[in-house]
């Protein structure tokens, strides 16, 4: 198996091959991404492979930095395109938050262990009751697990603002599921 940073050079160079191994590498990792942010499972397939053709495009312009990075690249241009296809139908703050598990947002909870008790459809309304800059920012940090580098850039804020989110949208679902437990 050929590593990231050479697979990157061949892809760039039109090797079809390559192309072909990176998309058998990465596709269902993609696809699973957009799974979380499109409506349906023939919209995430659609802009997955939008997000190949452009991946494929500008795949010459990606630098290498370290492992993974490829990936985070590849994450950013999809994460990119699923946004824009949600701003296109007007429909972000129904579909920011797709399928996740307690477990994603478990860490994220100062009461973990009453988040691990919730059940996935509870949690997921409290989540999709944020709001929409924090709900965007714990979910591609929890569920996609970028980094707040990565997310400022996706998101154009800086770094600080992201963790700053995370905290307030951390602070404000603990809150929301204390209540829960305390009203139950």
């Amino acid at each position: 198996m050929t590593d990231d940073k050479t697979l990157a050079i061949r892809c760039g160079d039109g090797d079809n091959a390559a192309r072909e191994e990176l998309y058998r590498r990465y596709s269902p990792r993609l696809l699973s991404l957009c799974l979380r942010y499109c409506q349906d499972r023939p919209q995430a397939e659609d802009t997955m492979h939008d997000a190949f053709v452009r991946i494929l495009e500008s795949i010459g312009k990606y630098r290498y930095t370290s492992e993974g990075s490829l990936y985070s690249w590849m994450a950013r241009v999809t994460v990119n395109l699923c946004f824009d296809s949600l701003r296109k139908r007007r429909r972000v703050k129904e579909s920011l938050v797709g399928d996740f598990s307690t477990a994603d947002f478990a860490s994220l909870s100062e009461t973990s262990i009453q988040t691990q008790s919730l059940e996935p459809g509870k949690l997921k309304k409290m989540v999709e009751e944020l709001p929409l800059g924090y709900r965007t920012v714990l979910t591609l940090y929890a569920v996609e697990g970028l980094s707040h580098k990565e997310i400022g850039k996706l998101l154009h804020i800086k770094e600080k603002s992201s963790a700053s989110n995370l905290a307030r949208a951390r602070a404000m679902l603990s809150e929301k599921i204390k209540s829960y437990y305390e009203n139950d």
